[in-house]
């Protein structure tokens, strides 16, 4: 189980952790927890029954429910979980984006909101992150006592980012751009377990990178004891993540290539936009 604590040793205001339950093939359900109470929040649960084992292995209390967009693998347990709160009598308060249509949500969420969540004495500010899906939001601790912590659900994963289901290339764009300028200490808690893959394409791309090729061989490493390359970090993904280096010119030159493998490469690159490299080599990650 993956374990990662946020302590303040002064005054424990914010004494927090996160842990992940894993769900379906390669998705995880964060679980955020005090060190002083039982009280849980869980960020997308798509799946009820690993929840309510998680929930009755340790003995908590779930009192909030987060969600970062609509699919089914970040809602799907929302109902049951909810359902058995109230056979419990035990309120759940269930935060989401404003702008996507899902069941059950009370507090409706979109860009410079802010939530905190009582019985785990935390604060969150939410993130517009439209590309994914249309609405997608996301949640980022802003407590002084805090590293500071991204739940980023689909948009930013480890190497890559997602798929654009809903939104265009110029959104998901900037929706990473935005939280490349989170702090480098950030600690990155995406919702799948897509690393190794996402590397096999950023190695594609960005062959000569030298920490690119170090991380890559951490993550292999990892991944053969079956251990979770999650959460990353800002700085990390700021050095090894193509989608988040549109503007270096070995990306560039990479998408140029890509687009026009059978002309010589082209070292004038400034006619490229981040935004056009990077739709670039989102099409291109479509189709490795």
């Amino acid at each position: 189980m993956l374990k990662t604590k946020n302590v303040d040793n002064k005054t424990n205001i914010a004494a927090i952790y996160v842990e992940a339950i894993n769900a379906f093939n390669d998705n995880y359900i964060w679980a955020i927890r005090s060190i002083n109470n039982n009280a849980l929040a869980l960020v997308d649960p798509g799946d009820s029954k690993v929840c309510l084992d998680y929930i009755e292995q340790h003995n908590l209390v779930l009192h909030n429910i987060l969600i970062t967009h609509h699919h089914k693998d970040h809602v799907g347990g929302i109902k049951t979980l909810l359902d058995n709160a109230k056979s419990k009598n035990l309120p759940v308060t269930i935060y989401g984006p404003a702008n996507e249509n899902i069941s059950n949500i009370d507090k409706k969420l979109s860009e410079n909101d802010t939530i905190f969540l009582a019985e785990l004495a935390c604060q969150f500010s939410i993130l517009d992150l439209p590309g994914h899906t249309k609405g997608h939001i996301a949640y980022v601790s802003n407590s002084s006592s805090l590293q500071p912590m991204l739940f980023c659900g689909d948009t930013l994963f480890s190497g890559g980012c997602g798929r654009l289901f809903e939104g265009t290339p110029k959104q998901m764009h900037h929706s990473l751009s935005k939280l490349a300028h989170l702090s480098d200490n950030t600690k990155i808690y995406c919702a799948h377990e897509y690393t190794q893959a996402n590397l096999s394409f950023a190695l594609t791309v960005d062959p000569m990178n030298n920490d690119l090729q170090q991380y890559a061989e951490k993550v292999n490493a990892l991944r053969l004891q079956n251990i979770s390359t999650i959460p990353s970090s800002i700085g990390l993904e700021k050095n090894i993540n193509p989608f988040l280096r549109c503007n270096d010119e070995s990306i560039i030159l990479a998408a140029n290539n890509y687009k026009n493998p059978n002309k010589q490469a082209n070292n004038n690159t400034k006619h490229n936009t981040a935004s056009e490299v990077f739709t670039t080599i989102r099409q291109w990650k479509d189709q490795f």
